[in-house]
Protein backbone atom coordinates (compact mmCIF):
# COMPACT_ATOMS: atom_id res chain seq x y z
CA UNK A 1 0.00 0.00 0.00
CA UNK A 2 1.49 3.35 -1.07
CA UNK A 3 1.63 5.98 1.65
CA UNK A 4 -0.44 8.96 0.52
CA UNK A 5 -0.40 10.83 3.83
CA UNK A 6 3.13 12.22 3.95
CA UNK A 7 3.23 13.53 0.36
CA UNK A 8 0.20 14.70 -1.64
CA UNK A 9 0.76 15.57 -5.31
CA UNK A 10 4.42 16.17 -4.58
CA UNK A 11 3.68 18.43 -1.63
CA UNK A 12 5.26 17.24 1.61
CA UNK A 13 3.05 17.22 4.69
CA UNK A 14 4.58 18.31 8.01
CA UNK A 15 5.50 15.68 10.59
CA UNK A 16 3.00 16.94 13.16
CA UNK A 17 0.07 16.47 10.75
CA UNK A 18 1.28 13.00 9.73
CA UNK A 19 1.57 11.95 13.37
CA UNK A 20 -1.97 13.20 14.07
CA UNK A 21 -3.25 11.24 11.06
CA UNK A 22 -1.58 8.05 12.27
CA UNK A 23 -3.07 8.62 15.72
CA UNK A 24 -6.54 8.98 14.20
CA UNK A 25 -6.20 5.69 12.32
CA UNK A 26 -4.96 3.94 15.45
CA UNK A 27 -7.94 5.28 17.40
CA UNK A 28 -10.41 3.65 15.02
CA UNK A 29 -8.47 0.39 15.02
CA UNK A 30 -8.58 0.29 18.79
CA UNK A 31 -12.28 1.16 18.88
CA UNK A 32 -13.55 -1.12 16.08
CA UNK A 33 -10.88 -3.80 15.72
CA UNK A 34 -8.28 -4.70 13.11
CA UNK A 35 -9.94 -6.54 10.19
CA UNK A 36 -6.97 -6.29 7.81
CA UNK A 37 -6.82 -10.08 7.65
CA UNK A 38 -10.53 -10.51 6.94
CA UNK A 39 -11.72 -12.20 3.75
CA UNK A 40 -15.07 -10.55 3.07
CA UNK A 41 -16.95 -12.59 0.44
CA UNK A 42 -19.11 -10.55 -1.91
CA UNK A 43 -22.53 -11.11 -3.45
CA UNK A 44 -25.12 -9.00 -5.24
CA UNK A 45 -28.66 -7.90 -4.46
CA UNK A 46 -30.87 -6.05 -6.95
CA UNK A 47 -31.97 -2.55 -5.92
CA UNK A 48 -35.65 -2.77 -6.86
CA UNK A 49 -36.34 0.96 -6.47
CA UNK A 50 -33.98 1.79 -9.35
CA UNK A 51 -36.07 -0.26 -11.76
CA UNK A 52 -34.88 -0.31 -15.35
CA UNK A 53 -31.32 0.60 -14.37
CA UNK A 54 -30.90 -2.95 -13.03
CA UNK A 55 -28.44 -1.81 -10.37
CA UNK A 56 -27.04 -4.49 -8.06
CA UNK A 57 -25.94 -3.71 -4.52
CA UNK A 58 -22.64 -5.30 -3.48
CA UNK A 59 -23.18 -7.05 -0.13
CA UNK A 60 -21.25 -9.37 2.14
CA UNK A 61 -22.08 -13.01 1.38
CA UNK A 62 -21.23 -16.57 2.41
CA UNK A 63 -19.29 -17.01 -0.83
CA UNK A 64 -18.03 -14.93 -3.72
CA UNK A 65 -20.53 -14.56 -6.56
CA UNK A 66 -19.27 -13.91 -10.12
CA UNK A 67 -19.20 -10.32 -11.31
CA UNK A 68 -21.34 -9.45 -14.35
CA UNK A 69 -19.87 -9.40 -17.85
CA UNK A 70 -19.46 -5.63 -18.13
CA UNK A 71 -19.34 -4.24 -14.59
CA UNK A 72 -18.92 -0.66 -13.42
CA UNK A 73 -18.82 0.02 -9.69
CA UNK A 74 -20.23 3.21 -8.15
CA UNK A 75 -18.50 3.62 -4.79
CA UNK A 76 -20.36 5.82 -2.35
CA UNK A 77 -21.55 6.50 1.17
CA UNK A 78 -24.79 7.89 2.44
CA UNK A 79 -24.09 11.41 3.73
CA UNK A 80 -27.36 13.24 3.40
CA UNK A 81 -28.94 12.55 0.01
CA UNK A 82 -26.33 14.20 -2.20
CA UNK A 83 -23.79 11.44 -2.70
CA UNK A 84 -26.53 8.86 -3.25
CA UNK A 85 -28.19 11.15 -5.78
CA UNK A 86 -24.95 11.59 -7.75
CA UNK A 87 -24.37 7.83 -7.52
CA UNK A 88 -27.76 7.17 -9.08
CA UNK A 89 -26.84 9.54 -11.93
CA UNK A 90 -23.63 7.58 -12.54
CA UNK A 91 -25.49 4.25 -12.46
CA UNK A 92 -28.13 5.60 -14.85
CA UNK A 93 -25.56 6.75 -17.40
CA UNK A 94 -23.53 3.56 -16.98
CA UNK A 95 -26.59 1.50 -17.87
CA UNK A 96 -27.36 3.79 -20.83
CA UNK A 97 -23.82 3.24 -22.13
CA UNK A 98 -24.10 -0.54 -21.87
CA UNK A 99 -22.46 -1.27 -18.51
CA UNK A 100 -23.76 -3.28 -15.56
CA UNK A 101 -23.83 -0.80 -12.64
CA UNK A 102 -22.89 -2.12 -9.20
CA UNK A 103 -23.55 -0.16 -6.01
CA UNK A 104 -20.87 -0.17 -3.29
CA UNK A 105 -21.89 1.74 -0.15
CA UNK A 106 -18.80 1.53 2.00
CA UNK A 107 -20.70 2.70 5.08
CA UNK A 108 -23.15 -0.20 4.90
CA UNK A 109 -20.92 -3.10 5.95
CA UNK A 110 -20.00 -4.68 9.26
CA UNK A 111 -16.35 -3.76 8.81
CA UNK A 112 -13.89 -1.50 10.62
CA UNK A 113 -13.71 1.07 7.84
CA UNK A 114 -17.49 1.18 7.55
CA UNK A 115 -17.87 1.86 11.25
CA UNK A 116 -15.31 4.64 10.96
CA UNK A 117 -17.36 6.24 8.17
CA UNK A 118 -20.62 5.95 10.09
CA UNK A 119 -19.10 7.59 13.16
CA UNK A 120 -17.78 10.53 11.14
CA UNK A 121 -21.04 10.85 9.21
CA UNK A 122 -23.04 10.93 12.44
CA UNK A 123 -20.86 13.75 13.73
CA UNK A 124 -21.22 15.67 10.45
CA UNK A 125 -25.02 15.30 10.44
CA UNK A 126 -25.26 16.40 14.07
CA UNK A 127 -23.12 19.46 13.43
CA UNK A 128 -25.19 20.30 10.35
CA UNK A 129 -28.39 20.22 12.39
CA UNK A 130 -26.86 22.30 15.18
CA UNK A 131 -25.75 24.88 12.63
CA UNK A 132 -29.40 25.41 11.66
CA UNK A 133 -30.39 26.09 15.26
CA UNK A 134 -27.41 28.09 16.52
CA UNK A 135 -26.28 31.15 14.58
CA UNK A 136 -23.20 31.41 16.79
CA UNK A 137 -22.12 27.80 16.12
CA UNK A 138 -22.80 28.31 12.42
CA UNK A 139 -20.75 31.50 12.26
CA UNK A 140 -17.82 30.44 14.42
CA UNK A 141 -17.56 26.72 13.63
CA UNK A 142 -19.65 25.33 10.77
CA UNK A 143 -19.29 27.92 8.02
CA UNK A 144 -15.49 28.32 8.47
CA UNK A 145 -14.99 24.53 8.64
CA UNK A 146 -16.95 23.89 5.43
CA UNK A 147 -15.33 26.69 3.47
CA UNK A 148 -11.78 26.95 4.83
CA UNK A 149 -11.10 24.05 7.22
CA UNK A 150 -11.82 21.34 4.65
CA UNK A 151 -9.83 23.33 2.08
CA UNK A 152 -6.44 22.81 3.78
CA UNK A 153 -4.20 20.15 2.27
CA UNK A 154 -3.35 18.97 5.77
CA UNK A 155 -6.98 17.89 6.20
CA UNK A 156 -6.55 15.47 3.32
CA UNK A 157 -3.63 13.78 5.07
CA UNK A 158 -5.84 12.62 7.94
CA UNK A 159 -8.54 11.29 5.60
CA UNK A 160 -5.95 9.45 3.53
CA UNK A 161 -4.68 7.63 6.59
CA UNK A 162 -8.17 6.78 7.89
CA UNK A 163 -9.28 5.51 4.48
CA UNK A 164 -6.61 2.79 4.63
CA UNK A 165 -9.07 1.04 6.93
CA UNK A 166 -11.40 0.48 3.94
CA UNK A 167 -8.98 -1.79 2.08
CA UNK A 168 -10.30 -5.16 3.37
CA UNK A 169 -13.72 -4.52 1.77
CA UNK A 170 -12.04 -4.49 -1.66
CA UNK A 171 -10.15 -7.79 -1.28
CA UNK A 172 -12.43 -9.79 -3.58
CA UNK A 173 -13.10 -7.05 -6.14
CA UNK A 174 -11.09 -7.39 -9.39
CA UNK A 175 -8.67 -4.48 -9.45
CA UNK A 176 -9.29 -3.45 -13.06
CA UNK A 177 -13.08 -2.96 -12.84
CA UNK A 178 -14.13 0.59 -13.85
CA UNK A 179 -14.91 2.44 -10.62
CA UNK A 180 -16.55 5.82 -9.97
CA UNK A 181 -16.52 7.25 -6.45
CA UNK A 182 -19.04 9.93 -5.50
CA UNK A 183 -17.38 10.70 -2.19
CA UNK A 184 -13.67 10.99 -1.52
CA UNK A 185 -13.46 8.13 1.01
CA UNK A 186 -14.61 5.49 -1.51
CA UNK A 187 -12.07 6.95 -3.95
CA UNK A 188 -9.23 6.87 -1.43
CA UNK A 189 -10.17 3.39 -0.23
CA UNK A 190 -10.18 2.04 -3.79
CA UNK A 191 -6.77 3.54 -4.53
CA UNK A 192 -5.27 2.14 -1.32
CA UNK A 193 -6.72 -1.26 -2.29
CA UNK A 194 -4.97 -1.16 -5.67
CA UNK A 195 -7.93 -0.40 -7.96
CA UNK A 196 -6.55 0.86 -11.26
CA UNK A 197 -9.46 2.63 -13.02
CA UNK A 198 -10.79 5.03 -10.39
CA UNK A 199 -12.71 8.22 -11.11
CA UNK A 200 -13.20 10.55 -8.15
CA UNK A 201 -16.36 12.53 -8.98
CA UNK A 202 -16.05 15.71 -6.92
CA UNK A 203 -19.52 16.98 -5.95
CA UNK A 204 -18.95 20.62 -4.99
CA UNK A 205 -17.98 23.79 -6.81
CA UNK A 206 -15.78 25.09 -3.98
CA UNK A 207 -12.30 23.50 -4.25
CA UNK A 208 -11.24 21.72 -1.04
CA UNK A 209 -8.38 19.35 -0.25
CA UNK A 210 -11.02 17.21 1.46
CA UNK A 211 -11.88 15.85 -2.00
CA UNK A 212 -8.38 14.83 -3.10
CA UNK A 213 -7.68 11.15 -3.81
CA UNK A 214 -4.28 11.01 -5.48
CA UNK A 215 -4.09 8.10 -7.90
CA UNK A 216 -7.59 8.67 -9.24
CA UNK A 217 -8.89 10.85 -12.06
CA UNK A 218 -10.56 13.79 -10.37
CA UNK A 219 -13.62 15.06 -12.24
CA UNK A 220 -15.27 18.42 -11.62
CA UNK A 221 -18.44 19.97 -12.98
CA UNK A 222 -17.33 23.58 -13.57
CA UNK A 223 -14.45 25.73 -14.90
CA UNK A 224 -14.13 27.38 -11.47
CA UNK A 225 -13.61 24.02 -9.76
CA UNK A 226 -11.16 22.87 -12.44
CA UNK A 227 -8.81 25.80 -11.92
CA UNK A 228 -9.08 25.60 -8.14
CA UNK A 229 -8.16 21.91 -8.05
CA UNK A 230 -5.60 22.14 -10.83
CA UNK A 231 -3.59 24.79 -8.97
CA UNK A 232 -4.49 23.66 -5.42
CA UNK A 233 -5.01 27.37 -4.90
CA UNK A 234 -5.48 28.37 -1.26
CA UNK A 235 -4.93 24.83 0.03
CA UNK A 236 -1.91 26.03 2.04
CA UNK A 237 -0.35 29.32 3.14
CA UNK A 238 2.36 28.97 0.52
CA UNK A 239 1.93 27.95 -3.15
CA UNK A 240 1.74 24.22 -3.82
CA UNK A 241 2.81 22.06 -6.72
CA UNK A 242 -0.24 21.73 -9.01
CA UNK A 243 -2.12 18.57 -9.94
CA UNK A 244 -0.95 16.90 -13.17
CA UNK A 245 -3.32 17.45 -16.10
CA UNK A 246 -3.91 13.70 -16.35
CA UNK A 247 -5.39 13.73 -12.83
CA UNK A 248 -8.05 16.45 -13.28
CA UNK A 249 -10.85 16.68 -15.86
CA UNK A 250 -13.71 19.15 -16.23
CA UNK A 251 -16.63 17.00 -17.43
CA UNK A 252 -19.84 18.99 -16.85
CA UNK A 253 -22.77 18.34 -14.54
CA UNK A 254 -23.60 14.90 -13.16
CA UNK A 255 -27.14 14.23 -14.41
CA UNK A 256 -29.16 11.03 -14.89
CA UNK A 257 -29.72 9.71 -18.42
CA UNK A 258 -33.52 9.63 -18.03
CA UNK A 259 -33.60 13.32 -17.02
CA UNK A 260 -31.88 14.29 -20.27
CA UNK A 261 -33.53 12.20 -22.99
CA UNK A 262 -36.79 14.20 -23.07
CA UNK A 263 -35.49 17.46 -21.59
CA UNK A 264 -36.49 19.76 -24.45
CA UNK A 265 -40.07 18.47 -24.39
CA UNK A 266 -40.18 18.81 -20.60
CA UNK A 267 -39.00 22.40 -20.93
CA UNK A 268 -41.65 23.19 -23.54
CA UNK A 269 -44.36 22.00 -21.15
CA UNK A 270 -42.82 24.03 -18.34
CA UNK A 271 -42.83 27.17 -20.44
CA UNK A 272 -46.42 26.55 -21.56
CA UNK A 273 -47.64 26.09 -17.99
CA UNK A 274 -45.79 29.19 -16.81
CA UNK A 275 -47.49 31.19 -19.56
CA UNK A 276 -50.93 30.08 -18.49
CA UNK A 277 -51.61 26.51 -19.61
CA UNK A 278 -51.90 25.27 -16.02
CA UNK A 279 -50.74 25.79 -12.44
CA UNK A 280 -47.01 26.26 -11.98
CA UNK A 281 -45.68 23.06 -10.45
CA UNK A 282 -43.27 23.74 -7.61
CA UNK A 283 -41.14 20.91 -6.19
CA UNK A 284 -39.49 21.20 -2.78
CA UNK A 285 -36.89 18.67 -1.72
CA UNK A 286 -35.83 18.17 1.90
CA UNK A 287 -32.20 17.05 2.04
CA UNK A 288 -30.84 13.96 3.74
CA UNK A 289 -29.84 15.83 6.89
CA UNK A 290 -33.42 17.08 7.27
CA UNK A 291 -32.25 20.68 7.58
CA UNK A 292 -34.04 23.85 6.51
CA UNK A 293 -37.38 22.84 8.01
CA UNK A 294 -38.33 26.32 9.21
CA UNK A 295 -37.77 27.82 5.78
CA UNK A 296 -39.79 25.06 4.10
CA UNK A 297 -42.67 25.67 6.50
CA UNK A 298 -42.57 29.39 5.74
CA UNK A 299 -42.66 28.77 1.98
CA UNK A 300 -45.49 26.24 2.21
CA UNK A 301 -47.59 28.62 4.29
CA UNK A 302 -46.88 31.36 1.77
CA UNK A 303 -47.80 29.19 -1.22
CA UNK A 304 -51.01 27.58 0.03
CA UNK A 305 -53.13 30.60 -1.04
CA UNK A 306 -51.65 30.25 -4.54
CA UNK A 307 -52.64 26.57 -4.46
CA UNK A 308 -56.17 27.49 -3.37
CA UNK A 309 -56.47 29.89 -6.34
CA UNK A 310 -55.24 27.25 -8.79
CA UNK A 311 -52.04 29.14 -9.61
CA UNK A 312 -49.67 26.58 -8.07
CA UNK A 313 -49.49 22.81 -7.68
CA UNK A 314 -47.13 22.03 -4.81
CA UNK A 315 -44.98 18.89 -4.55
CA UNK A 316 -43.00 18.14 -1.41
CA UNK A 317 -40.57 15.24 -0.99
CA UNK A 318 -39.60 14.79 2.67
CA UNK A 319 -37.29 11.90 1.84
CA UNK A 320 -37.13 9.28 4.55
CA UNK A 321 -37.72 11.78 7.36
CA UNK A 322 -40.95 10.66 9.00
CA UNK A 323 -40.85 13.47 11.57
CA UNK A 324 -40.54 16.06 8.80
CA UNK A 325 -43.38 14.39 6.89
CA UNK A 326 -45.61 14.51 9.99
CA UNK A 327 -44.74 18.16 10.57
CA UNK A 328 -45.52 19.13 6.96
CA UNK A 329 -48.76 17.12 6.95
CA UNK A 330 -49.87 18.91 10.11
CA UNK A 331 -49.01 22.28 8.58
CA UNK A 332 -50.88 21.56 5.34
CA UNK A 333 -53.92 20.16 7.15
CA UNK A 334 -56.84 18.29 5.66
CA UNK A 335 -57.55 19.17 2.05
CA UNK A 336 -59.62 17.60 -0.68
CA UNK A 337 -56.72 18.17 -3.10
CA UNK A 338 -54.02 16.60 -0.87
CA UNK A 339 -52.26 13.59 -2.42
CA UNK A 340 -50.16 11.59 0.07
CA UNK A 341 -47.65 8.93 -0.94
CA UNK A 342 -46.10 7.47 2.19
CA UNK A 343 -44.15 4.30 1.45
CA UNK A 344 -46.17 4.11 -1.78
CA UNK A 345 -43.59 4.28 -4.56
CA UNK A 346 -45.84 2.58 -7.11
CA UNK A 347 -48.60 5.05 -6.33
CA UNK A 348 -46.20 7.94 -6.82
CA UNK A 349 -45.06 6.56 -10.17
CA UNK A 350 -48.69 6.25 -11.27
CA UNK A 351 -49.34 9.84 -10.15
CA UNK A 352 -46.37 11.07 -12.17
CA UNK A 353 -47.61 9.32 -15.30
CA UNK A 354 -51.10 10.77 -14.80
CA UNK A 355 -49.88 14.36 -14.61
CA UNK A 356 -47.17 14.01 -17.27
CA UNK A 357 -49.70 14.65 -19.99
CA UNK A 358 -52.53 15.97 -17.83
CA UNK A 359 -53.34 18.47 -15.13
CA UNK A 360 -51.92 18.72 -11.61
CA UNK A 361 -53.58 20.56 -8.76
CA UNK A 362 -53.32 20.75 -5.00
CA UNK A 363 -50.53 19.44 -2.79
CA UNK A 364 -48.57 16.20 -3.21
CA UNK A 365 -46.68 15.00 -0.12
CA UNK A 366 -44.10 12.20 -0.38
CA UNK A 367 -42.17 10.19 2.20
CA UNK A 368 -40.53 6.79 1.93
CA UNK A 369 -38.57 4.76 4.45
CA UNK A 370 -36.46 3.16 1.73
CA UNK A 371 -33.46 5.41 1.04
CA UNK A 372 -33.37 4.61 -2.68
CA UNK A 373 -37.06 5.37 -3.17
CA UNK A 374 -36.73 8.48 -1.00
CA UNK A 375 -33.94 9.88 -3.16
CA UNK A 376 -35.37 8.76 -6.50
CA UNK A 377 -38.79 10.28 -5.78
CA UNK A 378 -37.28 13.66 -6.62
CA UNK A 379 -35.96 12.24 -9.91
CA UNK A 380 -39.45 11.01 -10.78
CA UNK A 381 -40.97 14.40 -10.02
CA UNK A 382 -38.40 16.69 -11.65
CA UNK A 383 -39.42 16.08 -15.28
CA UNK A 384 -43.09 16.90 -14.54
CA UNK A 385 -42.40 19.96 -12.36
CA UNK A 386 -41.55 23.50 -13.38
CA UNK A 387 -39.47 24.90 -10.53
CA UNK A 388 -37.25 23.15 -7.99
CA UNK A 389 -36.76 24.85 -4.63
CA UNK A 390 -33.57 23.54 -3.06
CA UNK A 391 -30.47 24.48 -1.18
CA UNK A 392 -27.52 24.90 -3.58
CA UNK A 393 -26.00 21.47 -3.02
CA UNK A 394 -25.91 18.57 -5.49
CA UNK A 395 -29.25 19.57 -7.04
CA UNK A 396 -27.73 22.93 -8.02
CA UNK A 397 -26.46 21.25 -11.20
CA UNK A 398 -29.67 19.56 -12.39
CA UNK A 399 -31.53 20.62 -15.59
CA UNK A 400 -34.63 22.22 -14.13
CA UNK A 401 -35.29 25.88 -13.26
CA UNK A 402 -34.14 26.30 -9.66
CA UNK A 403 -34.81 28.69 -6.81
CA UNK A 404 -32.10 28.52 -4.16
CA UNK A 405 -32.92 28.74 -0.49
CA UNK A 406 -30.24 29.21 2.15
CA UNK A 407 -27.12 27.05 1.86
CA UNK A 408 -26.03 24.67 4.62
CA UNK A 409 -22.25 24.78 4.88
CA UNK A 410 -20.11 27.46 3.24
CA UNK A 411 -19.02 25.21 0.37
CA UNK A 412 -22.57 25.23 -1.04
CA UNK A 413 -22.45 28.98 -1.68
CA UNK A 414 -20.46 28.40 -4.83
CA UNK A 415 -23.06 26.07 -6.28
CA UNK A 416 -25.53 28.95 -6.17
CA UNK A 417 -23.03 31.37 -7.68
CA UNK A 418 -22.37 28.99 -10.55
CA UNK A 419 -26.05 28.34 -11.25
CA UNK A 420 -26.81 32.05 -11.30
CA UNK A 421 -23.92 32.86 -13.62
CA UNK A 422 -24.64 30.00 -16.03
CA UNK A 423 -28.27 31.07 -16.10
CA UNK A 424 -30.40 28.07 -15.14
CA UNK A 425 -31.32 29.26 -11.64
CA UNK A 426 -31.97 32.22 -9.36
CA UNK A 427 -29.84 33.84 -6.69
CA UNK A 428 -29.57 32.26 -3.25
CA UNK A 429 -32.16 33.63 -0.80
CA UNK A 430 -30.99 33.13 2.79
CA UNK A 431 -34.10 34.45 4.60
CA UNK A 432 -37.73 33.42 4.74
CA UNK A 433 -38.82 36.86 3.57
CA UNK A 434 -36.38 36.81 0.68
CA UNK A 435 -37.26 33.35 -0.61
CA UNK A 436 -41.02 33.99 -0.34
CA UNK A 437 -40.56 37.26 -2.20
CA UNK A 438 -38.65 35.44 -4.92
CA UNK A 439 -41.51 32.96 -5.26
CA UNK A 440 -43.92 35.88 -5.69
CA UNK A 441 -41.73 37.33 -8.43
CA UNK A 442 -41.54 34.03 -10.33
CA UNK A 443 -45.31 33.54 -10.07
CA UNK A 444 -46.20 37.09 -11.09
CA UNK A 445 -43.71 37.43 -13.96
CA UNK A 446 -44.47 34.36 -16.04
CA UNK A 447 -41.59 34.87 -18.49
CA UNK A 448 -38.80 34.06 -16.03
CA UNK A 449 -39.33 30.29 -15.94
CA UNK A 450 -39.55 30.07 -19.77
CA UNK A 451 -36.32 32.06 -19.96
CA UNK A 452 -34.58 29.63 -17.59
CA UNK A 453 -35.93 26.71 -19.67
CA UNK A 454 -34.47 28.20 -22.82
CA UNK A 455 -31.12 28.58 -21.15
CA UNK A 456 -31.23 24.94 -19.99
CA UNK A 457 -31.84 23.85 -23.58
CA UNK A 458 -28.82 25.87 -24.68
CA UNK A 459 -26.64 24.33 -21.97
CA UNK A 460 -27.76 20.83 -22.90
CA UNK A 461 -26.81 21.42 -26.54
CA UNK A 462 -23.32 22.35 -25.33
CA UNK A 463 -22.93 19.12 -23.36
CA UNK A 464 -23.09 20.99 -20.06
CA UNK A 465 -25.14 18.23 -18.37
CA UNK A 466 -23.16 15.27 -19.77
CA UNK A 467 -20.77 14.90 -16.83
CA UNK A 468 -22.00 11.48 -15.68
CA UNK A 469 -21.63 10.00 -19.17
CA UNK A 470 -18.07 11.33 -19.30
CA UNK A 471 -17.24 9.90 -15.87
CA UNK A 472 -18.35 6.47 -17.07
CA UNK A 473 -16.21 6.74 -20.20
CA UNK A 474 -13.20 7.88 -18.19
CA UNK A 475 -13.52 5.00 -15.73
CA UNK A 476 -13.92 2.53 -18.59
CA UNK A 477 -11.01 3.95 -20.54
CA UNK A 478 -13.22 4.96 -23.47
CA UNK A 479 -12.40 7.88 -25.71
CA UNK A 480 -14.88 10.75 -26.11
Amino acid sequence: MTDRTGVIFGNRIDAKTVKAAEKSRAKYLKKYGDDSGADYKLGFKTIDALGDMNVSNIVFSDGNEPFPEKPLIVGNIRMGFGHYRISIAMASCARALGYDPLWLDLASFDATGSKMIREQNDMYSLASRISQKSRLFNKIVWEPLNSEGFKKITYNAKDQKNSELLVPIFKNIPKDIPYIATHVWPAQGAIHAGMTNVVNAIPDNWPMALHLAEGSIHTVQTPFAYLGYKTLGGFAKTPLSPMPESDIKEVGCYVDHELLVNLEEDNKKRADRARGAGPVRILMNVGGAGAGGDMFRAMITHLLPYVDRGDVALFLNTGDHTAVFDSMASLIGKRDDLHIFKDDFDGLKARVETIRGGDAHGVTLVCDGDIFRAVYATNLLMPVCDLLVTKPSELAYYPIPKLYMKHIGGHEVYGAIHGREFGDSTDEYPTKKGVCGALDTLLHDREIIPHLCGRINELKSQGYYDGAYRCVRLAAGEKE
